[in-house]
């Protein structure tokens, strides 16, 4: 299946998404966090149903896989995964805060708005809720990675492209790092039927590893001391 045809399938099981929900560089300007006394630095993830293993093991997600290659790596930092499938930017950019003062991130990774475009939220609004995610992030003194996605040509050309650009958009604006497509190799691989739950929404736990890969080049800086 070409990424093309993902992408249909993506618009074609909308519905599905809708109820499993229910169910770069960056800114050398930007302080980092302070953690809590004693403790390693924290990345914070803010996603949807990508990122919370829906329709997987728990454990085989890509978050879980980030703590595993930490270890390997000997890097001292938790990660918090704060994920809700189903969730929007307006979910994310609401419950946001209160992450924040929570947690003392050092690192959020933003990965939202794939359910904004199937619910067929305007673009403004997705824009507007990234924006003040990152400028949220960046106050706390957190570094900012964003995690973009894609929707399906049917959707209709210019809007396909404008939802992809803006994550691009945000991230320059705000300096913040930058993942281009959350998805590359996944749903545009040799293979992608076989990365793919039968909603074809979802990656199976096997295309997990490939996502982590995706995140790491543009995480890993933001990790350094």
């Amino acid at each position: 299946m070409s990424r093309r045809r993902w992408l249909c399938g993506l618009a074609q099981c909308s519905l599905i998404a809708l109820a499993s929900g229910t169910a770069g560089l960056a800114s050398a300007q930007a302080p980092q966090a302070a953690p809590a006394a004693g403790l390693p630095p924290l990345v914070l993830v803010v996603g949807d149903s990508l990122s919370a293993e829906y329709g997987i093991p728990r454990g085989s997600g890509w978050v879980a896989l980030l703590e595993k290659r930490l270890s390997r790596e000997r890097i001292a930092a938790r990660v918090v995964n704060a994920s809700i499938s189903g969730d929007t930017t307006s979910g994310g950019r609401s419950r946001l805060p209160a992450l924040l003062r929570e947690h003392r991130p050092a690192v959020v990774v933003i990965e939202l708005g794939g359910n904004d475009a199937l619910r067929g939220l305007p673009l403004e609004m997705t824009r507007a809720n990234l924006l003040e995610m990152t400028r949220a992030s960046k106050a706390a003194g957190a570094r900012v990675l964003i995690a973009g996605m894609q929707v399906p040509p049917n959707y209709g050309r210019r809007y396909a492209d404008d939802f992809a650009a803006l994550f691009a958009d945000v991230a320059k604006a705000e300096g913040t790092a930058l993942v281009p497509f959350f998805l590359a190799g996944v749903a545009d691989g040799p293979d992608p039927v076989a990365l793919f739950q039968p909603d074809r929404i979802h990656p199976k736990a096997e295309a997990h590893p490939r996502i982590l890969d995706n995140v790491w080049p543009a995480l890993r800086p933001l990790l350094r001391s």
